[in-house]
């Protein structure tokens, strides 16, 4: 995208991993698996020399190499998600875990996932987005393959200890620690407590505590007078439309055991929708916080935070579908996981284009996209491009046309699974202009 791969100069040019050459090789690599998420590595390089680089860049997270790990490919990218962070007031750190199926592929190292058939391995982002949904990057990650020598529960506490030391470096940031039901661990509010809360959390509760005074969770807080009610439009889903929510909202503050003896006061949330259509679940959210809640607009807000934790499903499905990292054939995961701090930072650029059509959508075109591409939208429609640089929201909704995105009224702003498609249509099109030695604007 925009200058010549500046993009992957700014997330990967940092990386320490031995050689500036290596350096090098990374950032065109970043380049060309974002300018063709869905391909195979082969085909999203531009020629042999190029394919040849990419493995033998993979082939250094061998220990009779450099032992190249891929926190060292990935903390370039880290340092930049952070930067984008401090331009916010108040940033949602989602954690959230996905498998990754690589059955029936010869990779040494997997391990067991779901069911003992089959084999993968798993990956624990933290993904920074803002309230607005704008996505600024991965803060953090886990990668691992069964067996784990220490409980996998450990990623969610951790994951919050990793927020909670970045929030020390951002004073003037808020950072959310948002995740669901798994995250509903009681040593996990206990460190929030007992380090002060520098990161508020908002966690999906899972467990229907026994209170000290007596009764439990659920009932107690359901119990208590209703704040008032919220609406909001569920977008479509699997076989459901678009359709329009209302919650009946009830909040009580309790206090848990602390782990030293005390007590430390958590807020529970409960967001209850009333009679539905037959064809529709009532959605009911409980939510745990160390926030208080004393107001209708202040548990509303929690609510929007929440379902702001939809974002890294939109990473996993990106990952998996547009870049198709279960298809890597590295044969081992070490290399694997190099692939895969690659394709997390891919897959957020992808999700970031997507929203930023929507967060911003006057922002000039040139801001992200060559004259090359975001002209080439409108040829490969067979139509002249603008004279006048277009805005960003423009260019996005253009270049998902030529991915499927029919761009109706009714349609709303298009998806990224419309966007990478249309944008792999771009990029060939661009490298056959430059292949045939027009390298200026068209």
């Amino acid at each position: 995208m925009n200058n010549n791969g500046s993009w992957a100069m700014d997330e990967f040019g940092q990386a320490q991993v031995g050689d500036a050459r290596l350096t090098k090789r990374l950032i065109k690599l970043a380049d060309r698996l974002a300018d063709a998420p869905s391909a195979s590595i082969p085909a999203a390089c531009n020629g042999h020399a190029e394919t040849q680089g990419a493995y033998r860049l993979f082939d250094q997270a061998r220990a009779d190499k450099r032992a190249l790990s891929w926190e060292a490919v990935l903390a370039p990218h880290m340092s930049r998600t952070a930067a984008r962070m401090a331009e916010h007031p108040v940033v949602l750190c989602l954690q959230d875990t996905t498998e990754l199926d690589f059955n029936g592929q010869a990779i040494e190292g997997l391990g067991k996932l779901s069911y003992e058939a089959q084999r993968g391995m798993y990956l624990h982002p933290t993904y920074a987005v803002s309230p607005q949904r704008l996505p600024l990057g991965i803060l953090d990650t886990w990668m691992w393959a069964r067996p784990l020598d220490i409980s996998e529960s450990r990623r969610w506490i951790e994951g919050y200890e990793r927020v909670a030391e970045r929030a020390s470096e951002l004073p003037g940031t808020r950072l959310v620690y948002v995740a669901d039901r798994e995250a509903d661990i009681l040593e996990l509010m206990q460190l929030a407590h007992a380090l002060s809360h520098p990161a508020d959390y908002v966690l999906r509760a899972q467990h229907n505590r026994c209170l000290p005074e007596g009764g439990k969770l659920w009932p107690e807080t359901l119990a208590t007078p209703s704040l008032g009610e919220i609406e909001f439009m569920l977008p479509a889903r699997a076989n459901q439309r678009t359709r329009l929510v209302r919650q009946t909202l009830h909040v009580r503050t309790v206090q848990l055991p602390d782990g030293h003896g005390g007590l430390m006061p958590v807020t529970c949330l409960i967001a209850r929708e009333g009679e539905t259509q037959a064809e529709h679940k009532p959605i009911e959210w409980r939510l745990l916080t160390n926030r208080v809640v004393r107001t209708l607009d202040q548990a509303a807000e929690l609510i929007d935070w929440y379902r702001c934790r939809w974002e890294i499903e939109t990473l996993f499905h990106v990952l998996k579908n547009g870049c198709r990292v279960e298809a890597l054939q590295l044969g081992d995961v070490k290399k694997l996981e190099l692939a895969l701090a690659l394709y997390l930072v891919v897959a957020w650029r992808l999700a970031y284009l997507v929203r930023l059509g929507r967060v911003h959508p006057e922002l000039p075109a040139s801001a992200v996209f060559e004259q090359m591409e975001w002209q080439a939208a409108w040829l490969l429609a067979e139509k002249d491009p603008p004279k006048k640089v277009p805005t960003v929201r423009e260019v996005i909704r253009r270049i998902a046309m030529l991915g499927g995105f029919l761009g109706r009224k009714g349609d709303g702003e298009p998806g990224v699974k419309t966007l990478w498609q249309g944008y792999a249509r771009v990029t060939s099109f661009v490298r056959g202009v430059e292949k045939m030695g027009t390298n200026h604007a068209l």
